[in-house]
């Protein structure tokens, strides 16, 4: 049974995650302070195998490849966001954070669909409108949505290949389809459930 633990990571509050099971982790998001991540790690006793990325904005890849070469592990992304990688101007980066971001290319590019990673069983769905290559991760115990839904409230869209209408959609079709009682596991914020955002989300209610 696969667990998960939040990270907090950089001035914005980015929210990577280790999911864990059978001393075996997959790193979602390691947005930044990767000392702070790989201090996680070594206190959880357990072996990194991969890490997925649900988008390549700069909050979410600042500590990527620090992480990525310490352990020597792959990276998974969205084919529509590859390039974002070593492209400071689309990671945003160049623009917000002060710091360049240039990380090299993913190893490998997600199809949609399941996925069974060192016996980590899970499904990769679409939900872009934060950004074009958005994915969620669903596992039976909870649902990882990176900047899609929030608790209360939703993702940006104002920012590059962001599109409201998307958005709401992605949500509506991908994730509010659901089990109510599934934790899901933002970005940046607290963890909340499916069925608590059906009911109280203002952008659906």
């Amino acid at each position: 049974m696969a667990k998960i633990k939040r990270i907090i990571t950089g001035i914005i509050q980015e929210n990577c995650y280790i999911i864990y099971q059978d001393n075996l982790a997959l790193i979602v998001d390691p947005g930044d302070e990767a000392s702070k991540i790989k201090a996680e790690i070594t206190k959880l006793d357990v072996k990194p195998v991969a890490i997925l990325l649900t988008h390549c904005h700069y909050d979410h890849i600042g500590a990527l490849e620090e992480i990525r070469t310490t352990y020597h592990i792959p990276v998974y992304v969205s084919p529509l966001e590859q390039e974002w990688l070593s492209n400071p101007d689309l990671n945003l980066s160049a623009h917000v954070s002060g710091k360049a971001i240039i990380a090299e290319p993913a190893e490998y590019e997600f199809t949609l669909g399941d996925y069974n990673i060192e016996g980590f069983i899970f499904k990769v769905v679409p939900t872009p409108g934060h950004s074009i290559g958005s994915v969620s991760f669903i596992f039976d115990e909870f649902v990882v949505v990176g900047d899609a839904l929030f608790r209360g409230s939703i993702g940006r869209t104002d920012l590059y290949t962001g599109d409201f209408d998307t958005l709401i959609n992605s949500i509506k079709t991908e994730l509010f389809v659901l089990p109510d009682e599934l934790p899901a596991y933002s970005g940046h914020g607290d963890v909340t459930t499916i069925g608590h955002e059906k009911k109280t989300n203002p952008y659906f209610n």
